[in-house]
C-alpha cells in the first residue's frame, strides 16, 4: 500500500468551500467547486506540482452546486472522467439542485435565501455512474468511494487505505468553515438522521482525519462526540414533529435507531 496525501483546494475563502486533491500514484480531484471556479482550482493544482492533464478522475461527493458547479468545465480542461452517484444523477444532468433546501438550523434558513444557490449550472453526465462502492486503484489511488446517503440521496465519501476520509458535507466546520476545526452541521441536509447514520458508519471504519467541504480537517474523536449530541438533538426534533426530511426519504426511520456510544 502506497501512502496518499490530501491537499485542500480552497475555492471560496480560506476554508469556506473546499475541493481536495488526492495525491497517490496518480492524482485525483474530489469535488468541483462553484460555477466559474475551474481555473482557480487548476491553478492551485499546478501550484502543487501537478499537471491538470495528469488528473485521473474527478469524484463528485454530491449534487449541490458548490460541489459540482464546475465539473463540466474541469472535465473539458483536464480530460479526466467524472464519477458521481446515481442518487444525484438528476442534479448532475439538469444542472439544478433539488429544492427547497432543507436547513439544519437558523444559518441554513438565512443562507437558503441567497440567489446564488438557486441558479442553474452547466450539467454533467458522469462517466462513471456509481451504485455501490468503487475501488480507485485503477485510477492511481489506494482508496475507495463509499455511498454515504443523507446529506443528499447520492452523497459519497472517499476513504483512503491509510485512513484519510474525504467526507464532503456529511459534517463541516462551524459556520460554513469559519471555525474550521469545530464540527457542525453544514447549512442543509436532505435527511439529517440518514446523514448521521452514514457519518457514524464511516467513523466506525477508524479514519485518522476527516477532510470536509467547508472548514476542516476535523479530528474524528471530536466528530464522534458531536454525533452523540446530534443524535439527541434530532430525537427531540422528531418527537416535537419539527424534523424536516425530503419526501423521497420519508419512509426511512426519522431518528437513527442505533445505540449512542
Amino acid at each position: 500500500m502506497s501512502g496518499t496525501k490530501i491537499v485542500a483546494i480552497p475555492v471560496v475563502g480560506k476554508h469556506t468551500i473546499n475541493a481536495h486533491l488526492v495525491l497517490g500514484r496518480r492524482p485525483i480531484l474530489v469535488d468541483a467547486g462553484i460555477p466559474g471556479s475551474a481555473e482557480r482550482i487548476l491553478n492551485q493544482v499546478r501550484a502543487h506540482g501537478v499537471d491538470p492533464a495528469d488528473i485521473a478522475l474527478i469524484v463528485l461527493t454530491h449534487g449541490h452546486i458548490d460541489h459540482f458547479g464546475s465539473a463540466a468545465e474541469l472535465r473539458r480542461l483536464t480530460g479526466a472522467p467524472v464519477a458521481g452517484h446515481a442518487g444525484d444523477l438528476d442534479p448532475y444532468t439538469t444542472g439544478r439542485v433539488r429544492e427547497p433546501y432543507l436547513p439544519t438550523g437558523p444559518f441554513g434558513t438565512l443562507l437558503a435565501r441567497n440567489s446564488a444557490l438557486h441558479v442553474a449550472v452547466d450539467p454533467v453526465l458522469p462517466d462513471l455512474v456509481l451504485h455501490g462502492e468503487l475501488r480507485l486503484d485503477d485510477h492511481g489511488v489506494d482508496a475507495r468511494v463509499i455511498p454515504t446517503p443523507g446529506h443528499t440521496a447520492g452523497t459519497v465519501s472517499v476513504l483512503t487505505d491509510d485512513g484519510e476520509l474525504l467526507a464532503g458535507d456529511m459534517i463541516a466546520g462551524s459556520f460554513l468553515g469559519t471555525i474550521a476545526t469545530r464540527p457542525a452541521n453544514p447549512p442543509f441536509h436532505d435527511d439529517a438522521p440518514g446523514n448521521l447514520t452514514s457519518l457514524r458508519a464511516m467513523l466506525d471504519l477508524g479514519p485518522v482525519r476527516l477532510h470536509v467541504g467547508h472548514g476542516g480537517p476535523l479530528d474524528p474523536d471530536r466528530v464522534r462526540a458531536w454525533t452523540r449530541r446530534e443524535h439527541h438533538r434530532l430525537t427531540r426534533l422528531a418527537r416535537s414533529g419539527r424534523l424536516a426530511i425530503r419526501q423521497e426519504n420519508a419512509d426511512r426511520p426519522t431518528v437513527d435507531p442505533s445505540p449512542v456510544l
